[in-house]
């Protein structure tokens, strides 16, 4: 059975830095590809960041280059999402996510496992 267990948000003022951990178990986390989404109240989930099974390819959404880096350690399953600058519109549950796949994209109808999330609050 593939668990994702989501740590590491808060409460944050705006301008601090977060860094997210994901928890990989019941697959080889290091043939597979792994992402971040958030979702926001009221809206969909967005993509966020992805990262490919070696961790030597990783793929942003335009609204947090240069200010989030995913990051994978496979030794230890785990994925990471560190962030910097966090803005009040970064607030949202953030999930990780992983497909059974050595890349994926910004789909996430394509990832094949989810967490089940952690709250990101950045105050202003």
């Amino acid at each position: 059975q593939v668990q994702l267990v989501e740590s590491g948000g808060g409460l944050v003022q705006a301008g601090g830095s977060l860094r997210l951990s994901c928890a990989a178990s019941g697959r080889t986390f290091s043939s597979d590809a792994m992402g971040w989404f958030r979702q926001a109240p009221g809206k969909e989930r967005e993509f966020v960041a992805t990262i490919n099974w070696s961790g030597s390819i990783t793929y942003y959404a335009d609204s947090v280059k240069g200010r989030f880096t995913i990051s994978r350690e496979n030794a230890k399953s785990t994925v990471y999402l560190q962030m910097n600058s966090l803005k009040p519109e970064d607030t949202a549950v953030y999930y990780c996510a992983e497909r059974a796949s050595s890349w994926s994209g910004d789909d996430p109808g394509s990832y094949d496992y989810w967490g089940q999330g952690t709250q990101v609050t950045v105050s202003s």
